[in-house]
């Protein structure tokens, strides 16, 4: 056969590396962004209310996808500015392209992981002492901001709980002074715990104040 052209060698790279990132994409969505946080924050508010599946899973997840395209805008942006668009115009090599996309994501990564986190993944890595946070490497800096996200969600899901505990008791209370003990009080409180989520718009603190904890 006639031999290839490297124009027509360098369209089916391209093509090859388009691929493998689309098909690493969902687990570069979850492992390197702020879709953790917002989903497990959202999952523990559905569950603090007990509405059971209300809203869906899928409703929980295309919220908490949208809501990361929000917060990690600025640092896709800079990543399409300073390393997508020179590699395009080939103006840079797809080496230096890599290297130029990964520092945003690793500053934003490095701004919301706590230093103890990382330090456990340094030592477990066995790695040596890093200087400053260049010295350490990207495959230890996601699994230390993993920790710090989930750790962190936990947080402001305990937060979640506190008014939707304090219905609960309340209604418990009333349901025995009343004598009502065999109503069960989850049919009695949820109504009130919508009503109380609705009046202070719920969704609407919960959201600014997971895009305000990013900073």
């Amino acid at each position: 056969g006639t031999a290839s052209k490297p124009g027509d060698v360098a369209v089916t790279i391209q093509i090859f590396l388009m691929l493998t990132i689309l098909s690493l994409a969902p687990g570069l969505l979850i492992m390197t962004t702020s879709f953790t946080r917002i989903v497990v924050v959202l999952s523990f508010l559905r569950t603090a209310m007990g509405t059971q599946q209300a809203p869906s899973n899928q409703i929980i997840l295309a919220l908490a996808m949208f809501l990361t395209f929000f917060i990690m805008n600025p640092v896709w942006q800079q990543i399409n500015k300073e390393a997508y668009q020179p590699w395009k115009a080939q103006q840079i090599s797809q080496e230096l392209a890599m290297e130029r996309a990964v520092k945003p994501v690793r500053k934003f990564m490095l701004s919301q992981t706590r230093e103890k986190d990382l330090g456990l993944f340094v030592s477990l890595s066995k790695l040596p002492r890093p200087k400053n946070a260049d010295d350490i490497p990207t495959l230890t800096i996601i699994p230390a901001f993993l920790i710090s996200e989930l750790r962190t969600a936990f947080q402001i899901g305990f937060l979640i709980y506190i008014p939707f505990i304090v219905v609960d008791m309340v209604v418990a209370s009333v349901l025995m002074s009343m004598g009502m003990m065999m109503l069960p009080p989850v049919m009695i409180s949820l109504p009130f715990k919508i009503l109380l989520f609705v009046l202070v718009d719920g969704w609407g603190l919960v959201i600014e104040s997971l895009v305000k904890s990013f900073g």
